[in-house]
């Protein structure tokens, strides 16, 4: 560690420093009104300060990319054998070294694969490419409560269509589907995952991520996605990645209250979040715009069209009054029905353009170090 993280660290130290005091003396002693407010002020100013700092840093957290675009090995999928390597994704994948050197491209024929796939954390530099998202559709039905092959439940985590663990992956023009039919509100255990990504510097461009709950498992890494559709219902993009949605459509599709976001940052250590630019926002039903699964959640929307299916509070704290004084929630120049600010929770932000700068370029996932060549 060098001697320019010592301001970042002491920074740290002091935020946290006056968070923790705040806290005490709120519940310790009997404080007025405007007192409490002018150092909750205060509070989300330091934290603000805290934003932009680590914004302006490399995420050191992460692995140095060393990515490889120029493909050594060409493989084929057809559903007629006469006319690809292989019949099916799985055996093309499991076709490449398990400890992969090179970029692996593997070109999929249209048709519906029934298929549940998972690629292994040293299967690295794959790149998938449909013939389109409506012709090339990879699908399987699974729910967390199924019972996976050990006899216990899968769970949100297994319950994954498609799974990718291993880094430099990339999908182009390609849907993922887990196409277990939607649960009544407030049913357990009925979570089903098209894709779940647990990998650093992951690219899908052209892609469609189609389920009802959790339908994007965005579980970990640096990831972009570039003009993608995905579809659900309840939190159906989540998880604690550290990714840029870039020109994408996010389609609710409920008749009951919805979350688009359930992003899991749990501390302010972690480097971590959602940001969407130039998206847009459509479908049925009443539609959070995310809400606080974890205690420091981080999710930004700029640019981005909001149709009226946005309940006018946006954001929902997970039923904890305390995340509302540690979450970092911002609009930047959104537009629609559903944009309108007014009548918003007082925790989420109309950014400023200083303060949305590092979350609408690829810096905000370090894109110029492993996409410039994708």
């Amino acid at each position: 560690m060098g001697m320019n993280s010592i301001p970042i660290i002491m920074g740290l130290y002091l935020f946290l420093a006056t968070l923790i005091f705040f806290l005490m003396s709120t519940t310790a002693n009997s404080i007025s009104h405007s007192k409490s407010f002018n150092e909750l002020r205060n509070t989300e100013e330091s934290y603000l300060n805290w934003v932009r700092r680590m914004n302006s840093r490399n995420h050191s957290i992460f692995m140095e990319a060393k990515n490889k675009f120029q493909p050594c090995k060409l493989i084929k999928v057809h559903k007629n054998p006469k006319l690809g390597d292989f019949t099916t994704v799985k055996k093309a994948i499991n076709s490449t070294p398990l400890f992969n050197p090179c970029r692996v491209v593997i070109s999929v024929a249209p048709g519906t694969y029934r298929e549940k796939i998972e690629i292994p954390m040293t299967m690295a530099y794959i790149t998938l490419k449909g013939s389109g998202a409506a012709k090339t559709i990879i699908r399987w039905d699974d729910t967390a409560d199924r019972i996976g092959p050990n006899g216990q439940p899968l769970g949100t985590y297994g319950s994954a269509t498609f799974a990718v663990n291993a880094p430099y992956f990339v999908a182009e023009n390609i849907t993922f589907k887990n196409k277990a039919p939607a649960a009544p509100a407030g049913a357990t255990g009925k979570q089903a995952v098209a894709l779940r990504i647990s990998a650093d510097m992951a690219a899908f461009i052209n892609c469609k991520f189609i389920g009802a709950q959790d339908t994007l498992y965005d579980h970990k890494g640096r990831h972009y996605f570039n003009n993608c559709h995905i579809q659900g219902s309840v939190d159906f993009i989540f998880g604690n990645g550290l990714s840029l949605y870039q020109g994408c459509h996010l389609h609710a599709k409920t008749h009951n209250y919805g979350a688009l976001t359930a992003q899991k940052r749990e501390s302010m250590l972690e480097e971590t979040g959602f940001s969407f630019v130039n998206c847009k926002v459509t479908g049925s039903g009443a539609l959070y715009l995310g809400r606080a699964w974890g205690t420091f959640s981080r999710v930004v929307f700029a640019y981005t069209y909001m149709d009226k299916i946005i309940t006018p509070r946006g954001w929902y704290n997970w039923g904890d009054k305390q995340r509302e004084m540690t979450v970092f929630y911002g609009q930047f120049k959104c537009s629609g029905p559903g944009a309108d600010h007014g009548g918003r929770v007082t925790w989420a932000r109309e950014l400023t353009k200083q303060e949305a700068e590092p979350f609408v370029s690829l810096s905000f996932i370090d894109g110029q170090e492993w996409l410039t060549n994708l």
